[in-house]
């Protein structure tokens, strides 16, 4: 279940009323005229199916609550009421299916803005991974692919296509380009500073690597994976089940590819330089198309239950 705090001009009270109380899986309406203050109105509190949450999103936009009042969401972890079991009954879907496209957009917008912190978390990332790729130590690579932050991103890309959103796209573009560069070019530094003090060698890097040469030697498996990997992400961003994307960033090679290109860079390695490019672009277009894919699957099948729900309210 959602719990919804709406602040409403006075005059639009009863059109928002009339909204909730017309939507199928909602209960606990709570109306306090006068309550607020900034900006001044009445509150209105309710709860709602989380697979009509987006629905009643919709309609509050409609009428007109995000530039003259307030939406604010809340997930609710436990409810015991009869009522609330009864609305999530009645809402068609199931609420793990469930999407919120406002809050998909403004997940994706925290996580795709370029801030040093995400520049500091993408280059520390790429740090551990190209001592990982120098040693040949899968426990580093992996280690590296959890605290890279690059699937922000990529879902900001997917979703800005299907949201017809083209300065989400332009933002993840940006971070996301920016944000390998940048790390890469930190990463050249201090692959000549562990050379320097003899941590890295040539050696280490053109010696046989049976845990981590994968990183330059893109196949049909990388992009498989990849396409594998973007679709959970994505279910677990719009399922609100967070957890699965640790699954997710550890399963692509992302941050080890462009740790080796980098560290391979810096020893003139042209030819892993290349590889590990190309395992990156590959990786990154198979999260993207599976990402998008997977949005506009979601997106066609929630309509059709939209539909469904409108017919029953109407009914």
């Amino acid at each position: 279940m959602l719990h919804l705090r709406l602040i409403t001009p006075a005059d639009r009270t009863e059109d928002v009323v009339r909204l909730i109380e017309g939507t199928i899986g909602t209960t606990h309406l709570c109306v306090l005229p006068g309550a607020a203050r900034d900006p001044a109105g009445d509150v209105v509190l309710c709860d709602v199916a989380r697979e009509a949450g987006d629905d009643l999103l919709s309609g509050l936009q409609r009428l007109g609550l995000g530039t003259s009042g307030s939406i604010s969401v809340e997930n609710i972890d436990l409810s015991l009421s009869e009522r609330a079991d009864r609305a999530e009954a009645e809402a068609p879907g199931e609420s793990a299916d469930a999407v919120l496209w406002e809050h998909l957009t403004d997940a994706t917008h925290e996580e795709s803005t370029l801030s040093v912190t995400y520049l500091a978390f993408i280059t520390l990332a790429t740090m551990i991974a190209a001592c990982g790729v120098v040693l040949d130590n899968a426990i580093l690579i992996v280690g590296a692919m959890a605290v890279g932050p690059e699937f922000g991103p990529l879902t900001g890309i997917s979703t800005s296509v299907v949201q017809r959103r083209p300065r989400l796209a332009l933002r993840s573009a940006v971070a996301l380009l920016v944000g390998f560069a940048v790390a890469m070019a930190v990463t050249v530094g201090f692959s000549f500073f562990m050379d320097a003090v003899g941590l890295f060698t040539e050696e280490q890097l053109e010696g046989d690597r049976p845990q981590t040469g994968f990183v330059y030697a893109p196949d049909w498996f990388s992009f498989v994976v990849a396409v594998l990997a973007g679709t959970a992400g994505t279910l677990s961003l719009t399922s609100a089940k967070s957890g699965a994307l640790v699954g997710v960033a550890i399963s692509v090679t992302t941050v080890p590819a462009a740790a080796n290109a980098a560290v391979a860079l810096s020893y003139g390695d042209t030819v892993q330089t290349w590889g590990s490019t190309e395992q990156l672009l590959l990786n990154l277009l198979g999260i993207v198309l599976a990402g998008t894919l997977t949005l506009l699957a979601q997106k066609h099948f929630w309509a059709r239950q939209h539909e469904r729900l409108r017919r029953r309210a109407r009914a």
